[in-house]
């Protein structure tokens, strides 16, 4: 099960997930990231996030690069541990630089 939670910062879109990004709640996702990318700059919130499975990377690539093609921003910040591991293994934290804080996100996409 994924909650996502949606907040207005500074002009920005944040979308916190809570749960597991695995192969169940990956669409649900990607529809409703596409849905906010479509509108405004998004900050993903991943501090409650202690899974990420292959197709939740593939959702993040691809909120990468529909806002890079909408001309939107996109960042992600609060990678836990395990987390971190499966990004940095994969090489996504080249592709989408994961940001220690909400700050340091929401400055990146000034």
């Amino acid at each position: 099960m994924m909650e996502i939670t949606e907040s207005d910062v500074a002009g920005l879109h944040v979308a916190a997930l809570e749960g597991r990004l695995d192969t169940e709640t990956a669409p649900a996702v990607e529809r409703q990231l596409l849905d906010l990318l479509g509108r405004s700059r998004v900050v993903l919130d991943m501090t409650a996030v202690r899974f990420v499975s292959s197709a939740g990377l593939r959702v993040l690539l691809k909120a990468a690069k529909t806002a890079k093609s909408l001309g939107t921003g996109f960042a992600v910040y609060g990678l836990q541990p395990a987390v971190r591991e499966v990004y940095a293994i994969s090489g996504f934290d080249r592709i989408v630089i994961p940001h220690v804080s909400r700050d340091e996100a929401v400055s990146a996409l000034r």
